[in-house]
């Protein structure tokens, strides 16, 4: 399944969580026709995933003109770190007034880990947000809640009531996703929510995927949920 059908960007769709935030918004810019990419947080150079990268501060007065797709826009660099800086969500709304190409947004970090639960200044979601995809991978199930796999695991494990050091269970991460603290932290209200279970890399973990989405479902405010190996682009099954 493309992942066009899969998801359904429109607008403005932000992509939080971990486990493939980054592969998503590549793979989904690749695919659709016209597509801004950006960030309301720090994001790694990814000038090899677009077609132009523009560095400015007024990315609304950027992409009406622009004529290669699809096109990256971040204000700057953070420092002399190997990283870009992220808009104000403010900025990204202004953004959406100005043009009708989908923007794909990463809105928060998780350091390549697997599963998280966002700071308390995370994630930074434009208000004009009509789609938001949180991440989580398959391939946490039996790993530990620990740095090497989890982002901040002491948040994961406060939200789960259980100590740092567990072993992730398959309902773990359906909590986490679908949970306030977690996976529909600071969601617009009129946003829809497409939770993605990344990294199904075979025929055990698409099993154990597909019993998670039943229970993702079970919350009215989860559209759909999608699985996919995103460092493929490819949507193996959406499950409504």
């Amino acid at each position: 399944m493309d992942l066009r059908t899969a998801f359904e960007p429109e607008a403005v769709t932000s992509v939080v969580g971990a486990g493939g935030k980054k592969s998503t918004l590549y793979a989904l810019a690749a695919e659709l026709n016209r597509a801004v990419v950006t960030a309301t947080v720090r994001i790694p150079p990814f000038e090899d995933r677009v077609e132009r990268l523009e560095l400015t501060e007024t990315p609304a007065g950027t992409v009406p003109d622009n004529e290669r797709w699809p096109l990256g826009v971040v204000p700057g660099r953070d420092g002399n770190r190997d990283r870009y800086l992220g808009y104000d969500t403010e900025r990204i709304d202004d953004l959406a007034a100005a043009t009708e190409a989908p923007i794909l947004v990463k809105a928060d970090g998780a350091r390549t880990r697997w599963l998280k639960a966002p700071a308390s200044d995370e994630p930074q979601v434009p208000a004009t947000s009509d789609l938001v995809v949180p991440v989580a991978s398959v391939r946490a199930v039996g790993k530990p809640i620990d740095d090497e796999h989890v982002h901040r695991p002491e948040r994961v494990a406060s939200l789960l009531d259980r100590p740092v050091g567990s072993q992730i269970r398959p309902t773990d991460i359906v909590r986490v996703l679908r949970d306030e603290r977690g996976g529909l932290k600071r969601i617009p209200d009129s946003a829809r929510v497409v939770p993605l279970l990344n990294m199904v890399d075979d025929d055990e973990l698409e099993s154990v995927a597909e019993a998670m989405a039943v229970d993702l479902l079970v919350d009215e405010r989860i559209d759909r949920v999608v699985l996919g190996r995103m460092d493929r682009g490819e949507a193996l099954a959406v499950i409504a």
